[in-house]
């Protein structure tokens, strides 16, 4: 079954164990996400560890993504374990308090009785409980409720409307950098990004760990609608992250601003991931429901390079077949999508040889109807241009860079392929061709469009497009 669309799966509990791990990967799996707000270092590394080796037996590559956790700002602990609020009682929010019970909280982030004030709404546990603030005193903030709920241990704490002052990046977040590079992560994800200046400093600080992971950025802050622009130029893609993105700016302005940040990104050359529950109800069930169903759709049918699995995959009862279900959803969802190369072409300008190379071939391809594409990449970067159109066939980059190969896995319609390129340029063409029939993506008789760097093995130096019938050179 072909598929263009991408999917991230979450590791946990559920999908440990390397035989499930097989099947996860198996069923379509392409990017495995590491959940830094769980688990220890040393339960990721060995579940990284495990991932290279898989994929070494399956003969792919799979591209790992840490997910650093950001600022979490949560209540604390209570005395037994949960409290029950009931609408219209005071609670307070205590920074000093060391266990909760029914009339207070203690909160693991101090600095939030600087950020709210008279009138305020917190909203706990991903919006289930919601909180007024009537005054600040001293380190205690002082709240009646509105609506109620039970409410645990470490639960989550949202501002309606933003304004949270936590940085992005946490002492915990840059250990975890350092981890994610140690195990050599392809893709960071950075949460609760408010600006620019988020992006850059993580990108700094991951220079300065050694590592080369491309960086998504989680939009999930109110604050970071406004800056998405900025945002999205400072980061390599951005994560459509809807929980705390929807808590903050209110359930019903999450459909439309979703579409807009994917089309903005895919309009900069950039990825897009969209997540949270997206097949929620397959945690316990065996099928999803309807509406997650037309979720998973909807988000093909806006371009997304990928969809994403959080506790479905990690702690689920049925971690496997939600990933063969999804990956048959984004297979239906993009026979609907027709091919309008030509509309997103209209006023575009090119001023790099290389991305004028790759608009090309996709211009030649859908004119003449090809059956591949073939791009002859070491970064990447010509495959990811391509990638961020339709031009109704396939893309096949080959790369002779395994850290190259492991990161297109994100990219939407791109087959990624080690391939080793010498310098006789025609020999290696030859060989690329060969390899693509052999693998059983073309047959004699097709055409495929080729491009390549001149002299080849320069990284960003494609400059070449050669439309190529499939066996001529063997007659």
């Amino acid at each position: 079954m072909t598929r263009n669309t991408k999917i991230v799966a979450t590791l946990g509990p559920a999908c440990s164990a390397p035989e499930v791990l097989v099947r996860l990967l198996k069923a379509g799996v392409d990017v495995v996400r590491l959940n830094f707000s769980h688990g220890r270092a040393a339960e990721h590394i060995e579940r990284a560890r495990l991932v290279r080796e898989l994929a070494v037996t399956l003969k792919r590559e799979v591209a790992i993504m840490a997910d650093l956790q950001g600022p979490k700002i949560r209540v604390g602990r209570f005395v037994d374990g949960k409290v029950v609020l009931a609408a219209g009682q005071r609670f307070v929010l205590d920074a000093d308090c060391e266990l909760g019970d029914a009339t207070c909280a203690g909160l693991d982030y101090k600095e939030l009785v600087d950020d709210v004030v008279p009138g305020a709404v917190l909203l706990l546990d991903d919006g289930l409980i919601e909180l007024t603030v009537e005054r600040v005193s001293g380190r205690r903030i002082i709240t009646h409720v509105v609506q109620g709920g039970t409410l645990s241990n470490n639960k989550g704490i949202n501002r309606r409307g933003g304004g949270l002052s936590a940085p992005a990046l946490s002492t915990k977040d840059i250990a975890d950098l350092k981890t994610a590079v140690a195990f050599g992560a392809d893709y960071v994800a950075v949460s609760f990004p408010k600006s620019k200046d988020d992006m850059y400093m993580a990108r700094e600080m991951l220079r300065a760990a050694g590592g080369h992971a491309l960086l998504i950025a989680k939009i999930e802050r109110a604050e970071a609608i406004p800056a998405l622009a900025e945002i999205i130029d400072a980061s390599d893609g951005i994560m459509v992250a809807r929980g705390d993105l929807a808590v903050e700016v209110g359930n019903a302005t999450v459909p439309g601003l979703q579409k807009r940040m994917i089309r903005m990104a895919r309009e900069r050359n950039k990825l897009t991931i969209t997540a949270t529950q997206m097949m929620e109800s397959m945690i316990q069930n065996p099928v999803p429901t309807r509406a997650e169903v037309s979720d998973v759709a909807n988000a093909v049918l806006d371009g997304t390079d990928a969809v994403m699995l959080s506790a479905e995959t990690a702690t689920g009862r049925f971690p496997v077949e939600t990933v063969e279900t999804m990956a048959q959803i984004c297979a239906e969802a993009e026979k609907s999508l027709p091919a309008e190369l030509d509309r997103d072409f209209l006023n575009r300008t090119f001023t790099r040889i290389d991305q004028s190379v790759a608009m090309a071939a996709l211009f030649t391809a859908f004119h003449l109807k090809v059956k591949a594409i073939a791009a002859l990449t070491q970064s990447g970067s010509t495959a990811l241009w391509m990638s961020r159109h339709d031009c109704g066939c396939p893309i096949y980059a080959l790369t002779p860079e395994v850290a190259s190969q492991r990161k297109m896995a994100l990219y939407r319609n791109v087959r990624s392929l080690y391939f080793e390129q010498g310098g006789d340029r025609d020999a290696v063409l030859r060989a690329a061709e060969d390899m693509l029939l052999a693998s059983g993506q073309v047959q004699h008789g097709d055409l495929i469009v080729l491009t390549n760097g001149e002299p080849m093995g320069k990284s960003g130096g494609s400059n070449t497009m050669k439309i190529v019938l499939v066996g001529e050179h063997r007659a």
